[in-house]
């Protein structure tokens, strides 16, 4: 079968089209034709290893695995000992941040992990491209107990994470103030934003709104550029961990007195996700209430990943990246 194989860490460069030895389902697995696929930033920062805590997951010195790719959708061909919940013929999707080695025709995975049945109403392309950011998403709304009505402002509110994140605030009733760019304004407004900050034109930092929450979904703020945007106790959450891993040290601080000393008890909250099976159920389930959607800016075939990769690092997406097989 074809895959895209990397066998050293770096730049996209380093990825490329092979011919690879089909897998086998084991106990508890199944093998998954592969129809689709996503690049989003977990595997970017798979591909290059950063941060580098991110090599004692993924393998000190190269690889573990030789193919990358966290996200899919495709069709269940065969199964492995003691699998019940899935058969032959099934539609499935699913996701899973420490790789699941989906830039390949076909894939193995383990039936307790993040893989459901497809959502009804969902294509492919589209089913293999949402999973990502909503994970993420959600496992920030988690860490906060959101009441209906609440203020919140979303940083990166077009990217992968941001538009799931703006899409399940609205499923929760919160006020949102999205930041974005000129060209998504009306998107993400579509989306669920009430009001909108075009980060090209005014610094959101300087907004003179008070909210209960900040989310920076594209992990490009700090919590001292935001602090003056949170009511008393107000919570700050980064998707990522901020300059010298800060948001981490915050975090723990937060837990120990219940907020940062001397600033109302304003808090910073690290969004640790563990539980994606949990994640891909919700999204399913919003999928076909009608209450989510797969946001896609560019579509890319399986031999061309490495430009999917190049397009992603820029920082400039809309959405999500997807990939088709042509198979």
């Amino acid at each position: 079968m074809k895959a895209i194989v990397y066998t050293q860490y770096g730049s996209p460069d380093v990825l490329q089209v092979q011919d690879v030895e089909k897998p086998e389902p084991k106990k508890n697995e199944i093998l998954v034709k592969v129809r689709a696929a996503s690049v989003n930033r977990t595997d970017c920062a798979n591909l290059r290893a950063k941060p580098f805590i991110m090599r004692f997951m993924l393998g000190l010195f190269k690889p573990n695995k030789r193919i990358l790719g966290t996200e899919f959708a495709g069709d269940v061909v065969k199964t492995g000992e003691g699998v019940t919940s899935f058969g032959v013929g099934d539609k499935v999707f699913g996701f899973d941040d420490s790789v699941l080695s989906s830039y390949a025709e076909y894939l193995v995975v383990q039936t307790s992990k993040g893989v459901s049945t497809m959502p009804e109403g969902f294509n492919y392309q589209q089913a293999g491209a949402c999973i990502e950011g909503a994970h993420y998403a959600y496992n920030i709304i988690n860490k906060i107990e959101l009441k209906r009505g609440q203020k919140v402002m979303v940083n990166g509110a077009s990217g992968g994470i941001g538009t799931a994140t703006v899409q399940l605030l609205k499923y929760f009733d919160a006020n949102i103030t999205a930041v974005c760019n000129t060209k998504n304004i009306e998107l993400v407004k579509s989306l669920g934003a009430a009001k909108v900050i075009d980060y090209s034109k005014e610094d959101f930092t300087k907004d003179p709104g008070k909210y209960d929450y900040v989310f920076d979904t594209v992990g490009k703020s700090t919590f001292g550029k935001c602090k003056s945007l949170l009511k008393p106790g107000g919570v700050y959450i980064s998707s990522e961990l901020g300059p010298w891993s800060q948001n981490i040290f915050y975090s723990l601080i937060t837990a120990l007195f219940g907020g940062i000393p001397g600033l109302e008890g304003k808090k910073v909250k690290f969004p640790y996700p563990p539980n994606i099976k949990r994640s891909v159920l919700l999204i399913k389930k919003l999928i076909e209430e009608g209450k989510f959607k797969s946001v896609i800016d560019r579509t890319y075939p399986l031999e061309k990943v490495a430009d999917a990769f190049r397009y992603v690092e820029k920082g400039q997406k809309t959405g999500n990246v997807s990939i088709l097989f042509g198979h």
